[in-house]
């Protein structure tokens, strides 16, 4: 039996007592957004929840796998797609099939993408992951059956019953708040298990040195390969709940633009810990929304110029804070120790 070795912990995987004050402090603030906030706010913070889920899913490839696939957005869109599709015409579907449902296909679709994708490395994987995804974009994109250009609306919530007993009324924007968040939390404390399970630890050996853990009878094609159909799978959970939240699925959310956008989440807040990949979704949030709403400056229009904005933020926070924001403030907080 191979034993799983000591890997140093490395890539802000331990999470301070001051970062999980923060992280108690600001599941708290959550809580109370639904009562605090307009339905415009809780709507902007469900779909900042659902994007955590979704950068989650990708952290566990980037992050703690070393994986950098830029086709991670098909299965966000696929799931949404999916969800369309078992939603009938005349009502809405029950979650408690239809969920496992989309994210055991997704899973499926993952191992098998995964199991050519992972036997290519580097730039080459990059590449292999980004040509798949844009070919299932294309083929979504020019099929109007599919729904086109245009997407496809869905025009129910699904049910959450148990014996008969509606549980939630999903379709009150409240009700659906509370379960985005609590499947956010489930899933933060699942992969947050998994990263210092046994299964976590070999993944953080294959990401620092693939050729030593083979060398330690560790199989990482395997190890890799089940990473990629879990966070595929996560990933179309994070789908299925977006699609749920807006009534509609479009191309757009398979194409390299989504790709690329949650890989900029989790390089904003710090890959490697899940907690990065929360906070990432939510500071990329909020900061698009602040530069859209600039004031015009004389004759220029500083809103409508919010992509110049975020390209300089993100190359200013990349440059003075290459392990994101939480490894700005680790890296202030051992500062002060030091000097103290």
């Amino acid at each position: 039996m191979v034993s799983t070795p000591n890997i140093p912990r490395g890539n802000l995987e331990v999470l301070s007592p001051g970062l999980r004050l923060a992280l108690l402090i600001g599941l708290a603030s959550l809580i109370a957004v639904p009562f605090a906030g307009s339905d415009f706010y809780t709507q902007m913070v469900t779909r900042m929840l659902v994007l955590s889920i979704f950068a989650m899913s990708f952290d566990l490839l980037q992050g703690v796998s070393g994986m950098v696939s830029q086709g991670h957005a098909a299965y966000f869109g696929l799931g949404g797609y999916a969800l369309a599709f078992l939603t009938p015409a005349s009502g809405p579907t029950s979650l408690w099939w239809s969920l496992p449902l989309v994210m055991a296909a997704m899973a499926l679709l993952a191992l098998a993408i995964g199991f050519v994708a992972i036997r290519t490395r580097g730039i080459y994987f990059i590449m292999v992951t980004l040509a798949i995804s844009e070919m299932i974009f294309h083929l979504l994109f020019d099929n109007k059956p599919l729904g086109g250009s245009d997407g496809l609306y869905i025009n129910f919530r699904p049910t959450l019953h148990f014996f008969g007993v509606q549980l939630l009324d999903l379709e009150d924007r409240r009700s659906f708040y509370f379960l985005v968040l609590g499947v956010t939390l489930l899933v933060f404390l699942f992969f947050r298990r998994l990263l210092w399970s046994p299964f976590g630890r070999a993944l953080a050996g294959i990401r620092v040195n693939e050729h030593r853990m083979t060398a330690l009878g560790f199989d990482a094609f395997s190890y890799k390969l089940v990473a990629f159909s879990l966070g595929g799978a996560v990933a179309g959970l994070a789908g299925y709940l977006y699609g749920s939240l807006n009534g509609l699925v479009s191309p757009e959310l398979i194409g390299f633009h989504t790709s690329a956008l949650v890989l900029m989440m989790v390089v904003l807040g710090g890959a490697g810990n899940f907690a990065g990949a929360i906070l990432g979704a939510f500071v990329y949030e909020l900061v698009l929304f602040g530069f859209k709403d600039l004031p015009s400056l004389g004759p220029v229009d500083l809103g409508e110029r919010w992509q110049l904005w975020l390209g300089l933020f993100i190359v200013l926070l990349v440059t003075f804070a290459p392990r994101g924001i939480l490894g700005m403030v680790h890296r202030l907080s051992l500062r002060r120790g030091i000097a103290q």
